[in-house]
């Protein structure tokens, strides 16, 4: 185990070493890093799985470990607004993520408009304490965050597009009913990308639709297609086109990914605003918000069996309290309009800086996703949202996950099941 280790992480080393020293300027603490990291590597080298995932993997630890400097010395330091870089809100990988599109956008602004911005959205602050923090009157911030969101507006790069041409899914998702199945969960292939339903390989394509809840409405649609083949830093895989259309606007994107007989990943992707090509890797820092998923970022296993990770008795699910998890959770019939499937459920529970979301991917014996459904914990993004998900979806599903409240917020089908 010692020299296989010891040859794959020289192999990696150099890229290892600019991916720390890029983003940790001290030489000295960049150093310190690095060991830790290789540390870190040789001591759970023993799980990984997969020889062709090291690269992703020990990037993954290091990631962490720049997090964890970053963090020290944010206890110590005192970061100016204008230095933070926060996150917001869309459609991704696991349905909503993080958006660069609009980080971009605020950085086109000027210092005044980000740091209202800042205060209003991402710290929940009311205008009052808005005023008292920044020695201005109230009506002075009342206009400078009116006009801060005009021009956020202005510079923002999605406009209407007219009609879309995509696949036309159900406007009202078809009744659909999930019985618990007294048979023994079966094991299965699951070759789709996280949140994005494709499997990354030639020629294949994939319509979704997402409908809100308890209105049941179609409220956004995906198109994706493999449009070839492509190498991220060493790494093979394939580029995913994907239009994206909601309130008559369609939004395109490209995303990078990868298959193997063990993993299914993201690699990157690629975004533009303001009329330029912004391109995010496994080596950038704002990956791992974006594209993140799985252990170190290596993606979901392909070959899915329930394992005990996580425990369901009733309708309570439970697990050991650390990190990101996913685990086959139970065996279930889903009748979906007039069709029924066997499937058995994939229970994928993430944490954000927002809180926690749990996703469920109900898939049948060839590994596809036939209904995919969104929980929120009760205090995901609070700040934000200013009430508690029980509070705003008073109707909706609910869960109880580690004796916490989870609420159903919304639910996607593909044009696998038409």
């Amino acid at each position: 185990m010692v020299d296989d280790f010891n040859r794959l992480l020289q192999n990696e080393m150099p890229v290892l070493e600019r991916f720390v020293r890029f983003r940790i300027g001290n030489l000295h603490d960049a150093d310190d890093v690095l060991q830790e990291t290789c540390v870190a590597a040789f001591r759970s080298f023993s799980g990984l799985k997969d020889e062709s995932l090291f690269k992703l993997w020990l990037l993954g630890i290091a990631r962490h470990k720049c997090s964890d400097y970053f963090r020290e010395k944010a206890k110590r330091l005192e970061i100016p607004i204008d230095e933070l870089r926060e996150s917001v809100l869309s459609y991704g990988s696991q349905g909503i993520t993080s958006s660069s599109i609009v980080r971009e956008t605020l950085d086109l602004l000027g210092d005044k408009d980000k740091q209202i911005l800042y205060l209003f959205y991402f710290k929940g602050l009311p205008q009052e304490e808005i005023a008292k923090r920044l020695s201005l009157p109230l009506g002075t911030v009342k206009s400078r965050l009116h006009n801060a969101k005009q021009r956020f507006k202005e510079k923002y790069p999605y406009i209407p597009k007219g009609e879309s041409k995509m696949k036309k899914l159900p406007a009202i998702i078809p009744e659909y009913t999930i019985e618990k199945c007294e048979k023994e969960p079966f094991e299965v292939i699951h070759r789709e990308l996280p949140g994005m339903f494709i499997i990354p390989a030639e020629k294949e394509t994939v319509s979704f639709a997402m409908y809100d809840f308890p209105e049941r409405k179609h409220s956004g649609q995906y198109e994706l297609k493999v449009t070839g083949r492509v190498n991220v830093h060493g790494i093979e895989g394939v580029e995913v086109k994907s239009l994206f259309h909601e309130d008559g606007a369609d939004k395109e994107s490209i995303i990078f990914a990868q298959l193997t007989d063990t993993n299914c990943c993201y690699l990157g992707g690629e975004s533009v605003a303001n009329g330029c090509r912004k391109i995010v890797t496994f080596l950038d820092e704002e990956f791992e918000n974006v594209y993140g998923i799985g252990e170190n970022n290596c993606g979901f296993p392909t070959k899915r069996k329930g394992d005990g990770r996580i425990l369901q008795k009733e309708n309570a699910l439970r697990y050991d309290d650390y990190g990101d998890v996913s685990d086959i959770v139970g065996r279930f019939t889903v009748v979906l309009g007039e069709k029924e499937y066997d499937t058995v459920r994939l229970v994928d529970i993430q944490r954000s800086s927002n809180g926690v979301m749990l996703c469920e991917y109900y898939l049948d014996t060839a590994g596809r996703t036939v209904l995919w459904r969104r929980f929120n914990s009760d205090d995901w993004a609070f700040s934000r949202y200013k009430k508690k998900w029980s509070e705003m979806l008073p109707d909706n599903e609910r869960l109880t996950v580690n004796s916490k409240t989870f609420v159903h917020w919304y639910d996607c089908i593909t044009d696998y099941i038409l």
